[in-house]
């Protein structure tokens, strides 16, 4: 009935195929799978189903990463500016939040005037000039994505390796780049929920990207609990700053430096990872990434004043605004902190205001909510927990979600690293 995948896509952009004709292929492929190679040709198609970046034969160096979504993740927000720095060239086009994954367009337009909305043309400009550009996608890139994802999702297809694989890399792809990193979540906070299933998500993207020529290697990473301490916007904005400084969460500068590492490495600016990594952690404790930050907020309009982190300047340029309510929450004993449940953490994020479950709710960037905690930390009776920040009165059991998200044990426990697996 459609012909070959080519015609199909050719159908679903110019609207000569009806809904019901789309979402019965979609109902096909969800319960059958496709083949790697036809997945291949399928990302292909859709890759090339609008306009495509185009860069000149001696634009070289261009790189990006991308994260399967987690609770606190902002690590494309530091990374994007120290590969940057090292020298790579950076069009990371990204998504909002949706559900309990917050999405990086929303916290950098928790910015004050930072624009995500940038033309083709003005992204490639601005990476031109300094390196990097994060913005969001535009009609011209992918539009047969557009109108596939919105019937997947009406229709319980979103979950199928081939159609997630495909969406994924014909994006990175239509950036035209040479080299991309993948960070494959799983856990109670991931998409995932377990490796295996995690496992056939990543071969599945890396064998598809490097089928259309794009050097890929993914990770798999834990989601268990939130990356940081820091969950929200404007918090995790500021957190990304400290992260550039020098200062922030081991979990999260593990995952800056690792990533960073195998994208040097695979552009051939290092031997091996270890030493990209080592690069990159240089560029978050010299200063060089930071300064790449703010050339970036600059360009796209925003206020880099905000690069300085005294709380009165936070609250000032409005990232924690006056009308803007605290609650710190205790704890009610001591021992040690065992877990963080980042799957409560977001539907605290969600209840306060910070996500969004439709496409179409509108958030505030400033709510959010600072844990002062780790796994592995040992507390005592009435340590801070952590800080929630709201609007107005917080509701009835927000606070006690909060405390019930942390476990605690007697004996200190066993914690491994976020990422356990390099699939290539």
């Amino acid at each position: 009935m459609f012909g070959t995948i080519s015609e199909f896509i050719d159908g679903v952009v110019d609207g000569s195929l009806s809904d019901e004709d789309v979402i019965s292929w979609l109902v096909g492929v969800y319960e059958d799978g496709l083949p790697q190679l036809e997945t291949i040709e399928l990302t292909r198609k859709m890759m090339t189903s609008g306009r495509t970046i185009r860069w000149e034969p001696g634009e070289t160096c261009l790189v990006d990463k991308h994260s399967t979504g987690g609770v606190g993740d902002k690590v494309s927000i530091v990374l994007a500016p120290a590969l940057a720095a090292c020298g790579m060239k950076v069009p990371m086009i990204s998504g909002r939040g949706l559900g309990h994954t917050g999405g990086t367009l929303d916290k950098l337009e928790s910015i004050p005037g930072f624009r995500t909305n940038l033309s083709l043309e003005e992204m490639q400009t601005q990476i031109r000039e300094i390196g990097i550009a994060m913005v969001g996608q535009t009609e011209e890139l992918v539009p047969a994505d557009k109108r596939l994802y919105s019937l997947r999702d009406v229709t319980g297809t979103v979950a199928s390796v081939p159609l997630i694989t495909s969406s994924i890399v014909s994006k990175k792809g239509a950036e035209g780049i040479s080299s991309l990193v993948l960070d494959v979540k799983f856990g109670r906070g991931a998409f995932m929920k377990d490796i295996v299933k995690a496992r056939e998500l990543a071969n599945s993207l890396v064998g598809t990207s490097n089928g259309l020529g794009i050097s890929t290697i993914a990770v798999l990473s834990t989601m268990d609990s939130p990356i940081g301490n820091s969950v929200g916007n404007s918090v995790e904005i500021l957190e990304s700053v400290e992260a550039m400084c020098g200062r922030g969460p081991d979990d999260l500068e593990e995952l800056v430096c690792v990533l960073g590492g195998l994208l040097l490495e695979s552009e051939g600016i290092c031997e091996d990872f270890t030493d990209g990594a080592s690069m990159i952690q240089d560029c978050l404790y010299d200063g060089t990434a930071l300064e790449k930050f703010r050339q970036m907020i600059t360009a796209q309009g925003g206020d880099s004043s905000i690069l300085e982190t005294d709380a009165s300047l936070m609250r000032g340029l409005g990232l924690l605004d006056s009308g803007l309510e605290s609650t710190t929450v205790q704890f009610g004993k001591g021992g040690w902190i065992s877990e963080i449940d980042a799957m409560q953490i977001a539907e605290i994020c969600l209840e306060v205001g910070a996500g969004r479950l439709s496409e179409g709710d509108s958030i505030d960037h400033q709510v959010g909510l600072i844990i002062d905690v780790q796994i592995g930390d040992y507390v005592e009776h009435g340590d801070d927990l952590g800080t929630i920040y709201h609007r107005g009165e917080i509701e009835s059991g927000i606070a006690e979600k909060l405390v019930s998200s942390i476990g605690i044990t007697d004996s200190k426990p066993h914690f491994g690293p976020r990422i356990v697996e390099v699939i290539k």
